[in-house]
């Protein structure tokens, strides 16, 4: 049975955590409200306070994202168009860029991905895609 069929205390909500921009809070509560829990308020760096999240990786992604769809002056054609720029965005940050946080290590081999990419990561990374045939 849906969450939001159940009783109010017989969910098992989803906890979404935001800090204290209020059309969070109205949006949330219109889309989400009958379904998920909003933590709302909780200060970006939340670890600092002895809060059990951290906000500010997510905070810092969504800043690079809104960065990069800045400079598409004309926005996305259609919604795929917007999907293949996420995704495009993902396999950078997975398997391109170095991360400080992780030595100038990519998270793929952190996770022992090891695609051997070299120098060129993307460059190596398209050939290897187009090689595997997917």
């Amino acid at each position: 049975m849906q969450e939001k069929n159940k009783k109010a205390k017989d969910r098992n909500l989803i906890k979404f955590v935001c800090d204290k921009f209020a059309n969070y809070k109205s949006a949330f509560s219109k889309l989400f409200g009958r379904v998920a829990n909003l933590d709302f308020g909780v200060p970006i760096a939340c670890k600092k306070y002895g809060l059990e999240h951290n906000n500010n990786p997510i905070e810092r992604y969504n800043g690079k994202i809104k960065d990069r769809v800045k400079i598409i002056r004309g926005g996305f054609e259609n919604f795929d168009g917007a999907r293949s720029f996420m995704n495009l965005q993902r396999v950078l940050h997975n398997f391109v860029n170095p991360h400080q946080q992780l030595e100038g290590k990519i998270p793929a081999e952190v996770a022992d991905i090891n695609l051997q990419l070299k120098r060129n990561k993307l460059l190596n990374l398209i050939r290897f895609i187009a090689k595997s045939g997917r």
